[in-house]
Parts: C-alpha cells; sequence; structure tokens
C-alpha cells in the first residue's frame, strides 16, 4: 500500500488491516476549512520525507460524512493515530512540524531504525554484494551508530561488513568494544569469523619476511615487500604502520618508493576507511 492515500467508504478496510501491521495516521479536512488544509499540507510533507514509517490517510469530510461520523470528529482539522485498528492518539486544531514528530516518536520506531533495517535486508539478499556496495553500507553504518547512541546491534552489523571487505583490524577494534551482555549468538559468529581471517591473513610469506625485517629493520626494500604482503592480505593497518617509521625519518626513504606506496595503500582503502584517514592525517603533519 501506498504511505500517501484518500481514505474511502471502498478502501476504508484495507486501510484498517494495513494498520495490523504499520501505524496509520489519520487527518480529516474539508476544503472549507482552510487551516484543515494547511494541516494535511504539513502531514503530507512529513510522510514524503519518512515514507517507509507510516502510512497518512487522508478523509475529505465534506465527501466522506460517515467516516467523519464513524470516527467522531467534532471539528477540523482533527488527525488521529492508529494503531492496529483503533485509535490510540491525536490531536485536534494546527500543529507545527516538531509537535507532529513528537507525536509520532512516541508511537513509531525511531528514523534511524528505518535505515539499518533496510541495510539489514540487503545484507541477506543471496546475491554477494560488490566491494563498493558494501562500503557505502559501512558508511551509513557508522552514522546510524551515532543516530542509534551506540547500540551494540548496529556495531555488530557493521563489523560484519567490515569483516567481508576484509578490514580486519576495524572489525577487530569495534569487536573488543561489545560488552557481556551484549556477546550474543552473532557476535560469537564474528568472532570465529574474525579468527579464521586472521589465520589465513597469517601467510608462511609474511611470517618469512617478518623475521627478515627484525634482522633488517634499516632495509627499506625488505620492509617494502613485507608492506605489500600485509596489503595482499588485507592488513592495511599493519603495513600503513611499518611503512610510516620509515617515512617519519625521511619522506624520500627508499628513493620515494616508501611514500609511493603508502599512498598507493590508503588509496586502495577508500577515503572513508577510518584508518587510512589515520595515517593520511599522519601524513599530512609530517608534510606541513
Amino acid at each position: 500500500m501506498e504511505n500517501l492515500i484518500s481514505l474511502t467508504k471502498e478502501n476504508i478496510q484495507q486501510v484498517v488491516d494495513a494498520s495490523m501491521e504499520k501505524m496509520v495516521v489519520l487527518t480529516f479536512f474539508a476544503q472549507q476549512k482552510p487551516e484543515s488544509v494547511q494541516m494535511l499540507q504539513t502531514l503530507q510533507s512529513i510522510a514524503s520525507s519518512q515514507s517507509e514509517r507510516f502510512i497518512l490517510a487522508s478523509v475529505d469530510c465534506e465527501a466522506e460524512v460517515e467516516i467523519a461520523q464513524y470516527f467522531q470528529i467534532q471539528s477540523l482539522p482533527t488527525t488521529l493515530v492508529l494503531d492496529k485498528g483503533r485509535p490510540i492518539d491525536g490531536f485536534a486544531g494546527v500543529q507545527d512540524v516538531t509537535a507532529v514528530n513528537e507525536l509520532l516518536d512516541k508511537h513509531l520506531p525511531a528514523v534511524w531504525l528505518q535505515a539499518f533495517e533496510a541495510i539489514k535486508a540487503q545484507l541477506a539478499q543471496p546475491d554477494a554484494l560488490t566491494v563498493q556496495q558494501l562500503s557505502e553500507l559501512a558508511l551509513q553504518l557508522k552514522e546510524l551508530i551515532t543516530q542509534s547512541d551506540n547500540l551494540a546491534e548496529v556495531r555488530l552489523v557493521l563489523i560484519d561488513v567490515q569483516l567481508q571487505l576484509g578490514l580486519l583490524a576495524d572489525a577487530k577494534n569495534l569487536l573488543q568494544g561489545i560488552g557481556l551482555a551484549d556477546q550474543d549468538s552473532y557476535y560469537q559468529n564474528l568472532k570465529a569469523k574474525l579468527a579464521l581471517a586472521e589465520d589465513a591473513a597469517d601467510t608462511p610469506e609474511i611470517r618469512d619476511l617478518q623475521t627478515q625485517v627484525e634482522a633488517q629493520p634499516e632495509d627499506t626494500a625488505l620492509s617494502i615487500d613485507l608492506a605489500k604482503a600485509l596489503t595482499k592480505a588485507q592488513r592495511h593497518e599493519e603495513a600503513l604502520q611499518l611503512l610510516f617509521g620509515f617515512l617519519q625519518k625521511d619522506l624520500h626513504a627508499g628513493d620515494g618508493k616508501v611514500k609511493q606506496l603508502f599512498l598507493e595503500i590508503m588509496t586502495a582503502m577508500g577515503q572513508g576507511n577510518s584508518i587510512a584517514n589515520q595515517y593520511r592525517r599522519k601524513l599530512y603533519t609530517l608534510l606541513y
């Protein structure tokens, strides 16, 4: 059902049925009452911006007298909130956007929850998402974490996306911040996925190069090879940390190859990556 409809005798049962699943806002108006038309326009604007949150059903009291009588409308404009077929709240007279939103917030799910449910539905699709799509979801989830007051449920979904992107350090940092009360089966599943991903990222090649770098820490060529291997294993933060150690001493280390690889890794990680942004700021500090 569309979220903006005109209520009539023909569709009233359909609207009542819809209210069993989704909140319906009824607004009663008449063209001869300009203030009621004004209230209708305000509600239409709110409903358009919150299209998945509720259904707005407008009742033209001049054409649908029986419906107005059924709901015992005494004055116009009148607005009612309908839940599971019965009015649970409402107001008479003209209200501004702020007052209307306060009323809706008392009975409707939070606005951020709508976006969160859409993201979960997208992740549940059988078709694999592209890296670009996952990166966009990660950015949206970071915003929703703030909007939801740092809710663990949202953080866990972000961790899931980060693991799919291979951002193991980001995922691990977030996972360590999940409190004991929120360590449910989803948390345990993500923890196991992280452990498997970390094991897979710890290759013989990396271990061999780490041993060589420990023995020859000033050898830029070896460190560059290790940084490339770490990047290939999605261990970006370790790669950046290794290279930044050289850049702190000499911005032109390895004839500029260290800085070049450093920039390439950050570019590959993307503008929205928090670790890339952190090291980008560190590099700017050295440059300026």
